[in-house]
């Protein structure tokens, strides 16, 4: 039971230091291209399986492959472990719908 419990702490231990890692990673791409990312992670049986970053937008001003290094870096740098994978990604906001195709499948039952 001691082993159990144990084991479960390192796991609060490690969920809790994956934030503060992924605070850093965030810090640290605010430092190097001046925006904000969403950093999330993905921890399997203490491995670093796979990190997120997600822009909020598109960064028109920074080439795609400087974003890219600038994540990769920050996420070796601040997990201080390799991550098998790491997702570079950019939120684009809602989906546009034209006027045609909402009225189109009003009062329609969908599946």
């Amino acid at each position: 039971m001691l082993a159990g419990c144990a084991a479960g702490c390192g796991l609060v231990d490690a969920v809790f230091d994956g934030f503060k890692h992924a605070k850093a990673v965030e810090n640290d791409l605010v430092a190097m291209v001046g925006v904000k990312p969403a950093v999330a992670f993905n921890w399997h049986n203490g491995r670093l399986t796979s990190v997120t970053v997600t822009f909020p937008s598109l960064l028109q001003d920074k080439p795609l492959q400087e974003l890219a290094d600038a994540a990769r870096t920050a996420v070796g740098k601040e997990f201080k472990q390799r991550a098998d994978n790491v997702v570079l990604a950019f939120s684009l906001g809602p989906s546009e719908t034209s006027a045609a195709q909402a009225d189109e499948t009003q009062g329609k039952n969908l599946p």
